[in-house]
């Protein structure tokens, strides 16, 4: 990890000169001038403002590409399920403060699993401590912040497991905090495949996120849990895929009433 970072510590003038150009790409509310405290930062943030508190100050992300979000949903989209079956703990997604006092930051991973024994962790605009697995896709912009500013972080604060996805390099490292409080490298097995052991029992070959067309979700989930009973799996899946037509109709109706409520306000100026 020492040799990554090295590689990449150029990447750090790269990632400055992003964050301040954020403005630039968003419309964005006036930052707090100064530090300011983490409940301050909530205060100010919003659920459409994706930054992080570091060391009292926030930090503007950049938007992420278009490969960045694939990955990320199509992560989101098997682990979730996976948890809800098995009755794991709770599955989310950036942006959502993980506040880490002992290392003064309040980072947003892209993905972060809470055990149902954590669950008091849990607030309703943060998680107050660290997650049982942090996961992070790696950006053009986040390149050193991932690999070596989280990754010394995230080992001190105690994440127990992190996983570095990196599109750009089409390479995935998965890391288990020892005993000693090191992160150690966790070997995948026969056919490129990572067995976590915060998410108890899960497997994810590490191929699928290289796809041009990423799986589909449901039938990674007949992969990763052949021992259910196949008509349970059919009929919780069935199920899921009417609530996401459902919710997609639901979105298209809206779209179609702001579209016509647009037409009518446009009629009236006229």
């Amino acid at each position: 990890m020492k040799a990554k970072a090295k590689e990449y510590a150029s990447a750090e003038v790269g990632r400055r000169e992003v964050d301040s150009s954020v403005y630039d790409l968003v419309e964005t509310k006036p930052i707090p001038k100064g530090k300011v405290s983490f409940e301050q930062f909530l205060d100010w943030c919003d659920e459409d403002t994706w930054a992080e508190w570091v060391d009292g100050e926030i930090v503007l992300m950049s938007p992420a590409s278009s490969r960045h979000q694939l990955i990320g949903g199509f992560l989101y989209g098997v682990l979730r399920l996976y948890i809800e079956i098995r009755n794991l703990g709770t599955l989310l997604y950036a942006p959502f403060a993980m506040h880490l006092p002992f290392v003064r930051r309040g980072r947003e991973p892209d993905l972060l699993y809470i055990a149902s024994e954590h669950a008091t962790r849990l607030k309703d605009t943060y998680l107050d401590g660290p997650a049982d697995v942090v996961v992070e896709i790696v950006s053009e912009d986040s390149i050193f912040r991932d690999y070596h500013d989280k990754f010394r972080e995230y080992r001190r604060a105690g994440v127990p497991e992190y996983w570095l996805i990196n599109p750009l390099e089409e390479k995935a490292q998965f890391y288990r905090l020892s005993e000693s409080g090191r992160y150690k490298r966790i070997p995948l097995e026969k056919r490129n495949l990572f067995r976590s052991q915060g998410v108890e029992g899960f497997g994810l070959k590490v191929s699928w996120l290289w796809e041009g067309k990423l799986p589909d979700t449901y039938e990674v989930l007949q992969e990763l849990m052949p021992e259910l009973q196949t008509e349970v799996l059919q009929r919780e899946i069935a199920a899921r895929r009417q609530a996401e037509q459902r919710a997609q109709q639901a979105e298209a109706e809206l779209a179609r009433l702001r579209a016509e409520i647009e037409r009518l306000q446009k009629q009236q100026t006229h």
